[in-house]
């Protein structure tokens, strides 16, 4: 059965069923209206309009039992989830996890169909309605906020979740090739000569601006000042012969092709990687960034597609302690406190964690460093130089 045939299908179904369960009410009401015009046959006409008014309550039971036969509300749902690139392994072991409580619950199935690519990328596709996200899972609050500059996503809506809207962690990872050939430490260490780095691309990737601000600012909030940042940053991007569209993308790059010296990425992708059989030397250093990962309901979609309940549903999911875990499996740093303190000991801690609001929060972030013309876009020019 193809997508169209299986459509009708349904279609003809609810259609039978919504004329058996009339011709049942209908049935109903006849029976009734007979016995009770029987009983009053003989009587006063005030009666008589006393046993009309009865069958026209039965009439509204019985049409309303159609209703509640769960033709209306209990029809299968579909909700779609856009997500940046690394958190697919986590969403494949949340999604059926709440799928399964939903049905249990409101007995009412629901289908999550998730996409996934850079963060820029995908926060894009959604503003131009390519993908009529219901759900936006995204490395960074500022595709949020440009959701909601372009009216999809209503002001507040960091308020209106747990944790400021933040439902995943990370901080910045670099890894070396093994034996760390080119002497890795620190930050500082990635503007060397002849160190080939990957790392993604701010335009289109969410790890790529929280790299660009991690550069930034372990020069900028640790006693140096603007011109020594931009000096460092510029020297490092010149060592970044290729930037990649997301980080997953980094990370095929670096493990599956072998090619650079460092991966700058999330601690949380770089251990996958590891489990998955790429397991190389890695540094979290320890002046380093807060990765500060955000959800929210796309406000324009959920209203226009109904599913602003089941939607706000799987959103709360995300910060129970069921889903945390989940993401706590994948090293992501949780935000659920229960699960903070059940992996504290496995995750290392970091001496300075800067977060964006250090560095002028992210209205500043975006015309400071990667609107047009801006800051990035000049460090690219002077590499191309």
């Amino acid at each position: 059965m193809n997508k169209s045939q299986y459509w009708v299908h349904l279609l003809t179904c609810q259609i039978q069923r919504i004329h058996t369960c009339v011709v049942k009410a209908g049935q109903t009401v006849q029976l009734s209206a007979e016995k009770i015009m029987q009983i009053t046959g003989n009587r006063s006409s005030n009666q008589k309009y006393m046993s009309l008014f009865l069958i026209g309550t039965i009439l509204s039971v019985a049409i309303a039992s159609c209703a509640g036969s769960g033709f209306a509300n209990k029809g299968d749902v579909k909700l779609k989830l856009v997500s940046f690139s690394v958190t697919k392994a986590a969403h494949d072991q949340i999604i059926p996890k709440f799928v399964e409580k939903w049905k249990r619950e409101h007995n009412q199935n629901v289908t999550v169909e998730a996409t996934y690519g850079g963060s820029g990328a995908q926060t894009a596709a959604v503003i131009a309605g390519l993908q009529e996200a219901d759900i936006v899972h995204l490395a960074l609050p500022l595709d949020v906020i440009k959701l909601q500059q372009a009216g999809l996503i209503k002001s507040g809506w960091e308020i209106k979740t747990p944790r400021n809207g933040i439902v995943s962690k990370s901080v910045a990872a670099i890894v070396t090739r093994e034996g760390n050939p080119k002497n890795i430490k620190t930050w500082a260490d990635l503007a060397k000569d002849g160190v080939k780095i990957i790392a993604a691309n701010p335009k289109t990737s969410g790890i790529a601006i929280w790299e660009f601000l991690a550069f930034w600012s372990s020069v900028s909030l640790t006693g140096g000042d603007e011109t020594a940042a931009l000096d460092y940053v510029t020297k490092v991007y010149k060592n970044i012969p290729v930037l990649t569209k997301d980080a997953r993308e980094a990370s095929d790059l670096f493990f599956q092709k072998g090619e650079g010296d460092v991966l700058i990425n999330y601690e949380n992708e770089v251990i996958l990687a590891g489990k998955n059989g790429n397991e190389l030397p890695y540094i979290v250093p320890q002046v380093n960034i807060s990765i500060d990962n955000p959800v929210a309901l796309v406000d324009k979609n959920v209203n226009k597609h109904g599913t602003r309940e089941v939607s706000q549903a799987f959103v709360d999911f995300l910060y129970s302690t069921e889903a945390q875990r989940e993401f706590a499996k994948l090293q992501y740093r949780p935000v659920n406190p229960t699960v903070t303190q059940e992996v504290v000991s496995q995750q290392p801690p970091v001496k300075t964690l800067f977060t964006s609001q250090d560095l002028g929060g992210w209205e500043l972030i975006q015309k400071k460093f990667f609107e047009d013309g801006a800051i990035f876009d000049k460090i690219q020019a002077a590499k191309k130089a």
